[in-house]
């Protein structure tokens, strides 16, 4: 039998899930964006899952889509069917309750530059290197760019999508494309104590933040700031507010609900 092509491992309320396609650097097949697809819509109906870290085995992160599926389907349907498959996952990344973060140990270039792009949070070794280099090979990185322009600033995007060169990690850092660059020998370190820090928080708040985080950003200012003070209302409402407040006051840790 082959090897799954997506390792899972749910630790702590943190769920990892590993891209196991090592000899092809994870390239993200149809079969493999189904098995990403599929492990998010079970995590995000898991409350026993605080956190999900999204890894690649081997040495790359994600070498995007996987090239050689695509010559062998050379069909206008086909490669709408799977850009759409593509898109979905992308969304499901920012609409599940849970953070998502992206752990980046290697080179992350087109659909994998845009998965660490969609990720909510990512950290980075300072070796790992970025991409959207489609157009080396005659193909903008259309889909992709949806994602990293919504990350870094409008020209620092365009410069990636028209040249296809690599960028560092500390220079991914400076453009807003990672949170944190890290030795390679400290990453799991890093990541440990990031998850750790959003698993103290209230389940509750982290869910109800997240889903007005994405919404309010394709809003204008005046329907997010209407958006926002419904929301922040509404969460002055949980019992999880009402302990925090309190327990801030009595200068004690707080007890959340189980949400």
């Amino acid at each position: 039998m082959s090897d799954p092509l997506l390792l899972r491992n749910v630790d702590g309320g943190v769920a990892t899930l590993t891209m196991n396609r090592p000899d092809q650097f994870n390239s993200l097949s149809g079969e493999l964006l189904a098995e990403l697809q599929h492990a998010l819509d079970d995590m995000a109906a898991d409350s026993s899952v605080r956190a999900v870290v999204l890894a690649g085995a081997g040495k790359a992160f994600c070498a995007g889509h996987d090239l050689k599926q695509m010559r062998a389907n050379h069909d206008k349907e086909y490669m709408r069917r799977l850009f759409r498959q593509c898109g979905r996952l992308m969304t499901k990344i920012t609409s599940i309750p849970q953070p998502v973060i992206a752990r980046v140990h290697g080179i992350a270039t087109a659909a994998g530059c845009q998965l660490v792009a969609s990720c909510d949070l990512a950290v980075a070794v300072e070796t790992a290197r970025f991409a959207v280099s489609g157009i080396n090979v005659g193909l903008f990185c259309s889909t992709p760019a949806v994602a990293l322009s919504r990350n870094v600033g409008r020209k620092q995007a365009m410069e990636m999508l028209l040249t296809g060169e690599f960028i560092d990690a500390p220079e991914a850092q400076r453009r807003g494309l990672v949170n944190r660059v890290v030795k390679p020998d400290t990453l799991d370190e890093e990541i440990r104590k990031l998850t750790a820090s959003i698993c103290e928080k209230s389940a509750a708040a982290v869910r109800l933040g997240k889903q007005l985080f994405y919404r309010q950003l394709e809003m204008g200012i005046d329907a997010a700031y209407q958006m926002a003070s419904e929301t922040m209302a509404c969460n002055m409402m949980f019992d999880d507010a009402g302990e925090g407040i309190d327990a801030f006051m009595a200068k004690r840790k707080p007890e959340w609900k189980n949400r």
